[in-house]
């Protein structure tokens, strides 16, 4: 199974389309809040160098926006 980490915020709506996916795929995640959580925000800063989420990171993978096509790829789900 994918070790799945979604950086987010309440008011992003990629960020939910993407948690939406995630859970229609039956796919286990842990979702950071970013907007509430200083750390997780400068982690993901860190990590791709932007401020824009949504930031999914599959097994290691990091992939920035809601590209299904990427997430579908880094998950192995077929469309």
């Amino acid at each position: 199974m994918a070790a799945v980490k979604i950086y987010t915020n309440p008011g992003c709506p990629y960020c939910q389309s993407a948690k939406k996916f995630l859970q229609e795929h039956r796919i286990p995640f842990e979702d950071y809040d970013i907007s509430t959580d200083a750390q997780k925000a400068a982690e993901m800063k860190k990590r791709t160098g932007a401020m824009s989420v949504p930031v999914l990171d599959i097994n290691g993978e990091i992939i920035v926006g809601y590209d299904q096509e990427k997430i579908r790829a880094a998950l192995g789900i077929k469309p």
